[in-house]
């Protein structure tokens, strides 16, 4: 893209500046770019563009290398206002980044040029099953439907598409957890009669229609049905949730004809892909390309978690299927780079890769893969920066300074850890701080003598001394081994939201989490995604297809 300077922004000259127009072109020509919002997940889920994705200006250097892995990626970062996107812009020069850019008049710039806004998160994939659903018409049966079926011991299996943890939260009962990109794999096993009737559920809408729709494309005999609105319809509907249940797929033996059902799996999966105009590659095309300047490569394995730490291919990152399709602006944000997706089966990476292309995304599958290639073990350690040097405490140094009345008042303990983190277990007196707030709240600490950060491992506390550093003329530590060093010397911790100096706004509380969700949120929630459609139209640049 072409870049000019905005003078009139009262930006810094350093950084050019992007406007609306250059970047939906830049979309529409599916040029690499890289949109970061770099304010926290809540307000970010309040307005965004459609392929904006959130990378917070306290978190760059723990997740930019990652994220972005080509230090040449053409990156546009914006706030709403609040004065992080030039920050955010000049850590990521500092991390490498040679290509970053200012979005002109951030996100009401890009308003006032007629870009179309979008909530919630992971809004691309969720527009996209909106659109599958209203072109497909992808089965559904109600709350009520589904329940007079289960209370009427009807020939039915209810197949839960969310990661485990969201299912072991609250389920339907009966349900058996199948994340994603496990259905077409996993559900001849489960439904092996062809009368069963397969009903596939999530917390609100997309997973239950990729999921459904997926076993659809694979041919699968059994008449499926999503559950409509997931269990935001059945808690809308007043019908009970079972909480805290642990049945998986896993827990069911295979059928005796599992080999046959496996290349029925495999046969399906291939022709869906080749459907959806999925790439194939080799290992020496993926060397190829890992070699290519000005491309980005993601390289994903969509195999579950525990899979791919018992053995997995050198320089491929954990992203388990369902939750890759469901949240690609967040695994892969730069839009427009290539991903070569990997399994051990030839069914997962395919029906995955299915659904990325039809998302407009170039997207490939390894083949011709043999277990010696799985040779990396356990889950690599991130690639960071080095944090800057600092002085560290002990924890126990630490709980002798609280506990000196001399000392208690003027030690300010400042813990980065996530906010439900915080409320879970903190160190007594530690305070709530997100580091993009850090100027507003040593403001309110002028007294402190020291100040000593944590967070669950001290690994972003590490990072945001240098800030602290640079704000006071105070003494900066921080604690050696974070929290978790705090935790195992077993000193006392209290729970609860005892010190917040920053709002709760690093994570946006979906409407379809947990139980205790507001009807009126719920409810709000569904609207939001009928209206999805039209949201895509008017903003005219996602390349959607669906076969």
């Amino acid at each position: 893209m072409t870049m000019a300077i905005d003078t009139t922004c009262g930006t810094d000259p350093a950084f050019t500046t992007c406007t609306f127009q250059q970047i939906h072109a830049a979309l529409l020509e599916r040029k690499e770019l890289a949109l970061l919002d770099v304010r926290e997940e809540a307000p970010f889920a309040e307005a965004h563009p459609l392929f904006a994705a959130n990378l917070p200006l306290g978190r760059i250097e723990l997740e930019a290398y990652a994220r972005i892995p080509r230090r040449d990626t053409c990156i546009v970062v914006y706030d709403d206002g609040e004065g992080l996107a030039l920050t955010a812009a000049q850590r990521l020069r500092q991390l490498g980044y040679g290509t970053v850019h200012l979005l002109a008049g951030g996100l009401q710039g890009w308003r006032d040029a007629g870009g179309e806004i979008f909530r919630d998160v992971n809004a691309p994939s969720k527009a996209f099953g909106e659109l599958v659903e209203s072109q497909r018409h992808t089965p559904s049966l109600s709350a009520p439907e589904v329940k007079a079926l289960l209370d009427a011991d009807a020939d039915v299996v209810v197949l839960d598409a969310r990661r485990f943890e969201e299912y072991n939260t609250m389920s339907i009962p009966g349900g058996i957890s199948v994340p994603g990109a496990e259905l077409v794999l996993r559900v001849r096993a489960l439904a092996p009669r062809p009368e069963t009737r397969v009903i596939v559920n999530c917390a609100g809408r997309t997973r239950s229609i990729i999921g459904s729709q997926s076993l659809i494309n694979a041919g699968i005999p059994n008449p499926v049905s999503a559950l409509r609105n997931g269990t935001i319809g059945w808690t809308l509907a007043g019908q009970h949730l079972e909480q805290g249940k642990t049945r998986r797929y896993s827990d069911h033996p295979q059928d005796p004809a599992g080999n046959e059902h496996g290349a029925q799996a495999v046969a399906a999966s291939r022709q869906v892909a080749d459907r959806a105009r999925v790439g194939r590659a080799d290992l020496a095309a993926l060397e190829r390309w890992q070699r290519e300047p000005g491309r980005t490569t993601y390289r994903l394995d969509v195999r579950t978690p525990e899979e791919y730490a018992a053995g997995h291919l050198p320089g491929f990152s954990s992203a388990p299927g369902g939750q890759l399709v469901q949240e690609t602006d967040h695994v892969a944000p730069v839009r427009g780079a290539r991903i070569v997706l990997v399994d051990d089966d030839g069914v997962r990476a395919n029906m995955t890769a299915s659904w990325l292309a039809q998302m407009g995304w170039e997207v490939h599958v390894l083949d011709g893969l043999h277990p010696e290639h799985f040779s990396e073990a356990g889950n690599p350690a991130p690639t960071l920066p080095p944090a800057p040097p600092c002085e560290s405490v002990t924890a126990q140094q630490l709980w002798q300074w609280l506990q000196d009345a001399s000392d208690k008042q003027d030690t300010v303990l400042l813990d980065f850890t996530s906010s439900a983190n915080y409320v879970k277990r903190h160190i007594p007196g530690a305070r709530f701080a997100l580091r993009s707030q850090l100027a507003e709240i040593l403001q309110h600490t002028a007294t402190a003598r020291r100040y000593v950060l944590t967070c669950g491992n001290s690994l972003l506390a590490g990072y945001a001394a240098g800030d602290v550093q640079q704000l006071t003329s105070q003494p900066v530590f921080v604690l050696e081994g974070g929290t978790a060093a705090w935790i195992a010397a077993g000193l006392p911790l209290e729970a609860g939201e005892t010190a917040m100096a920053s709002p709760r706004i690093d994570r946006y509380r979906r409407p379809y989490e947990g139980t205790d969700n507001p009807v009126a949120a719920m409810q709000a929630y569904l609207d939001w995604e009928y209206g999805l459609v039209a949201q895509l139209a008017a903003d005219g640049s996602h390349g959607f297809f669906v076969i």
